[in-house]
């Protein structure tokens, strides 16, 4: 036997000697009407056939607490499963993340990356979460400035531009009260979690499985803790920790930096290639000359606000270092910025309901931080670092938003079965502690860890057949592994192909 099947034989045995394997039980409850399900919007793209994804609403209240009052429709989709009858497991909700992250084409993108075996067992099923893509989409108008062409330097500098900083929060605060009205407080995860369990019912499931990315890590360990008793297998990929949002953003800025260390790194190293400088510092210097450029004479609307946003993004996936080393060359070389602007444009539709949703949902989970914390937090941020990258931010808007819960989203719990975590080591988006820190509040269950990576979304993302077998051998199986399960990663990568 080669070693890459004794590995292969290896995990696949203890994948098989797992907890307590999951099976189908009844549950009693209102059944409400099943989804009608039909063509799909043009923005769901159509899976190779023989496999076919149709579409369809389910209404639901706006309140769970008062079903008689106002409802809302929730946009669901669904790919049936490719295998036999005897090889169906039941339905398996996928969600990508943010929050704010629209879900109704995962179902066909998510899908076409998942091993076979699962692919041939689950009904994949996909929805817009309520307040994103069609499932009432939050409005919070021109979000105190956000949108603006240039926008404000998101890193305040002296007192005059802090003052400007928390103005701006105030007023997107009170955008999003004006533009959502009295569904703000009902964009919640909670909220989410019980559109999730009437999907079930009107699925006609008992249990259903999940997978749940970034975010939808954080979605599925709280319909874990309200409905323990409904969960089938459930992956939580990339996983969000059990602290308050702010917290978390916090946490997420400063492994930012950290990340943006190793691309400095990375970039000299290959300094023939992309001729930024041969260390670390010539080129942390080369990338503090585009930002300064940006910032005091944006390109056509394009500044430091949208510099930021590029880096952000790029720090969260290898394989978008290259294109950024390229667009900071190509801005140095002739000041153009193609290589840094997002393809599609900030102030667009989507990304105008995604970034209302991501901060509607941030503070209707829990209550946000005090005000008087947000200044010093980012001094202690500047002092680590002279240029921070604050963009992932988004619950400092909660300091002044007008519903304030009184706690925060219960996840987990001792009566959860075990369930499968999967993390990378270096992710800079989700930090590996987040994922050993909500396990300790999951009895028994896994995490499966991507060493040397850094990246994030590993589970049918990275291409790393250790975890993606590790994966699919619990949705199929049903048993979490006896053990955590550690997997080598690809290490730093190569810079990619010159862009043409």
């Amino acid at each position: 036997m080669t070693p890459t099947a004794t590995r292969r034989a290896a995990l696949l045995g203890a994948l098989a000697v797992g907890a307590t394997v999951l099976t189908p039980t009844a549950v009693a409850g209102p059944q409400p009407p099943a989804i009608a399900f039909g063509p799909c919007p043009a923005s769901v793209p159509a899976p190779p056939p023989p496999d076919r994804v149709e579409c369809g609403t389910l209404r639901v209240p706006l309140d769970h607490r008062h079903p008689g009052g106002r409802h809302i429709d929730i946009a669901v989709s669904r790919v049936p499963a490719s295998g036999t009858p005897a090889e169906r497991r039941g339905v398996l909700l996928v969600n990508p993340g943010g929050p704010g992250g629209s879900g109704l084409p995962y179902a066909v993108t998510k899908r076409a990356k998942l091993p076979a075996s699962v692919r041939r067992s689950y009904d994949v099923i996909g929805f817009d979460p309520r307040g994103t893509g069609r499932s009432a989409p939050a409005d919070c108008g021109p979000m105190g400035g956000l949108f603006d062409s240039p926008g404000a330097d998101p890193v305040p500098r002296g007192r005059t531009a802090e003052r400007a900083h928390l103005d701006a929060l105030h007023r997107m605060a009170a955008d999003c009260a004006a533009g959502t009205g009295e569904a703000l407080p009902h964009l919640s995860t909670a909220e989410t979690v019980r559109d999730m369990d009437a999907i079930r019912t009107a699925l006609g499931e008992p249990r259903i499985a999940f997978l749940g990315v970034s975010y939808g890590s954080y979605l599925g360990a709280a319909y874990a803790a309200r409905y323990p008793r409904r969960v089938g297998a459930m992956v939580l990929d990339s996983v969000v920790g059990p602290w308050d949002w702010y917290d978390f953003d916090l946490r997420q800025s400063r492994a930012l930096l950290d990340q943006r260390a190793v691309l400095f790194g990375w970039i000299a190293e290959h300094h023939e290639r992309f001729g930024l400088g041969g260390t670390a510092a010539a080129v942390r210097a080369a990338y503090q000359r585009v930002r300064d450029g940006l910032a005091d004479r944006p390109v056509d609307g394009f500044g430091a606000a949208g510099f930021d946003r590029a880096v952000y993004r790029a720090l969260g996936r290898t394989e978008r270092w290259t294109p950024l080393a390229e667009a900071l060359r190509a801005y140095l070389r002739d000041g153009t910025v193609a290589g840094l602007r997002p393809a599609a444009p900030f102030d667009g539709p989507d990304s105008r309901t995604y970034e209302a949703a991501n901060r509607a949902v941030k503070c209707a989970d829990g209550p946000g931080p005090d005000p008087d914390r947000l200044l010093p937090d980012i001094r202690r941020l500047r002092r680590a670092d002279p240029q921070p990258v604050l963009t992932g931010i988004e619950a400092s808007v909660c300091a002044f938003w007008p519903h304030r819960p009184a706690r925060r989203t219960p996840l987990g719990g001792p009566d959860v079965p075990p369930l499968l975590l999967i993390a990378s080591e270096h992710d800079p988006v989700t930090p590996i502690a987040g994922a050993r820190e909500l396990r300790r509040t999951l009895p028994g269950s896994r995490l499966v860890t991507l060493y040397d990576d850094y990246s994030h979304g590993v589970f049918a993302s990275r291409g790393n057949v250790c975890v993606d077998a590790a994966a699919a051998a619990y949705l199929v199986g049903g048993s979490v592994p006896a053990a955590d399960v550690r997997c080598q990663g690809p290490g730093l990568p190569e810079p990619g192909a010159p862009a043409s």
